[in-house]
């Protein structure tokens, strides 16, 4: 979108509560990100504020970010170069899902997860599915605890 329309303001209407996709979000020319079971009054908040030219992260994202960045927290090393399907991947191993549950919920072939999960582990510099595994649950262990 922002190759086709530069000064378009982008807001990101989304269901994941993650810090990593509001910074991704925002790296790759998002003005704001809301949850989609913010309040109306949030969104409409968050709208007016962009079409002035400002930025909306909701109040309880920027706290998470500020939290994150004074305690050094945030993603394990290596999770930001995984592409946005691979974290969304790798989130659903994280949540206890099975290849064929994954590949179901994103409607994708089991050999596509497949393939994915051996990005991630190539990345990520893992030697086995059960370190994947472990690190994935690790992460997902984290987040709770950081919300």
């Amino acid at each position: 979108m922002k190759a086709l329309h530069p000064l378009l303001p982008v807001l990101v209407l989304s269901m994941l509560d993650e810090v990593l996709f509001a910074e991704r979000a925002l790296r790759a020319g998002a003005k704001g990100y809301v949850m989609k079971q913010a309040p109306t009054d949030e969104v409409k908040t968050a709208i007016r504020r962009l079409l002035r030219g400002g930025r909306y992260l909701s109040p309880r994202m920027q706290e998470r970010i500020m939290e994150n960045l004074s305690s050094g927290g945030g993603p394990a090393p290596g999770i930001e170069s995984l592409s946005d399907r691979e974290l969304e991947v790798f989130q659903l191993i994280g949540n206890g899902c099975a290849t064929r549950q994954i590949a179901q919920q994103l409607r994708l072939s089991i050999k596509t997860i497949e393939t994915y999960r051996a990005h991630i582990k190539e990345k990520l510099k893992l030697a086995t599915g059960m370190e994947l595994i472990r690190l994935a649950v690790e992460t997902a262990s984290e987040q709770q605890r950081n919300r």
